[in-house]
């Protein structure tokens, strides 16, 4: 199987090197060039055919983002890292990263320990994301491939009312939440609660960017916050959000129990939580992502009674996260990120033709305004 070839841009000469140094320590990556800048990097890619490009954010003359641009306009499915600081400024330009295509992203370290700790860091970081996003070239076995539309039955249920809608996305998951919670119209009527795996920082910069793009509203989680309609929260960064319930009110509560699928907030637990107070009027969504998280949850839910769906293969980032879901039989369906939004829509509004009809009145509204 033939090596992943790296590209990797930056314009701090030590930082190519630490990087070089931390992806050649695995014997099936290897760098096929390094680039000072955005303009060198774009002259280099047709020569060199990287598999994948680590591209730093901010750089002198043509920036990260305007490269990422380039590259996603020349290059839809070449795998791009974003590599930034953990400031409010590159956690920003981040997220704007990845919701224009940005496949990743790894944070720098603070100028703290020695050059091989910093190498060490980057190294664990980084060399399981370049495997993930080129699968095919590391020679992972595929995940197996399903038909679009399958399931064990759903168990059967006097009431299968979605009242809430639980979302857990990873690797590419800015981006997809970004082409489906905009579509969702402004009198949502059940809340929405998520998981993206993403540092502190990050995740409320996500919540506030998407609240800027969506008609609902989108905020980052906060303990003893009320579940109301028309509503995402997005689970904060470094904590599990789970749910509780006190007779009638559902309200969010978060934990800094152990990582689980070495992720908090982590999927799993939230959709566990979702399971316990919402039980079969549950619909969950799993977007594209890295690993497994997600898959005991989704098989929580299911045994109560709820809804799972997922995203494709071939819409995914990468077909971790949805595909591991699918091959255990835990989803009702299969659908590419474009159909998700209405899928979702659907399904919520399915028992709701009074809230339906005052969706479609307040369509008028153009996204982003909010009531």
């Amino acid at each position: 199987m033939a090596n992943i070839r790296v590209l990797v841009v930056d314009d701090s000469v030590v930082i190519r090197k630490v990087l070089s140094e931390a992806l050649t320590a695995d014997p099936t990556i290897e760098v096929a060039g390094t680039a000072a800048d955005g303009g060198i990097a774009l002259a280099k890619i047709p020569v060199l055919k990287p598999d994948l490009v680590t591209l730093d954010v901010e750089m002198p003359g043509k920036s990260g983002l305007e490269t990422l641009v380039e590259i996603r306009r020349i290059y839809p499915k070449l795998p791009v890292i974003m590599f930034s600081t953990l400031t409010e400024r590159g956690a920003a330009v981040t997220v704007e990263a990845l919701s224009l295509g940005a496949s990743d992203y790894v944070t720098k370290p603070h100028n703290t320990g020695s050059v091989e700790q910093t190498r060490a860091r980057i190294q664990s970081e980084l060399i399981p994301k370049v495997k993930g996003l080129c699968q095919r070239q590391a020679g992972t076995p595929p995940i197996p491939k399903l038909p679009a539309r399958l399931a064990r039955p759903v168990p059967p249920t006097g009431n299968r009312r979605v009242d809430v809608v639980a979302i857990g996305s990873s690797t590419g998951g800015p981006n997809a939440l970004a082409a489906v919670l905009p579509l969702l119209p402004r009198e949502f009527p059940v809340p929405l609660v998520l998981v993206q795996h993403m540092p502190p920082l990050f995740t409320r910069l996500l919540a506030e960017r998407l609240d800027k793009q969506a008609s609902i509203s989108v905020e980052e989680g906060v303990e003893g916050q009320t579940l109301q309609p028309g509503i995402a929260w997005v689970a904060p960064g470094d904590y599990h959000m789970v749910l509780t319930r006190d007779d009638k009110v559902v309200r969010l509560a978060m934990n800094k129990d152990a990582p689980q699928n070495s992720c908090r907030p982590a999927v799993d637990v939230l959709f566990s939580s979702v399971a316990e107070v919402y039980k079969a009027n549950t619909l969950a969504v799993v977007l594209t992502g890295m690993g497994s998280d997600g898959v005991r949850g989704a098989q929580r839910i299911r045994d109560a009674g709820g809804q799972v769906i997922v995203q494709d293969e071939a819409s995914s980032v990468v077909w971790g996260m949805p595909g591991q879901v699918a091959a255990a039989g835990l989803a009702d369906a299969v659908y590419p990120l474009e159909q998700m939004a209405g899928e979702i829509e659907r399904r919520v509004f399915a028992h709701r033709p009074n809230s339906l009809a005052k969706a479609e009145s307040a369509r008028s509204t153009p996204a982003g305004c909010k009531s």
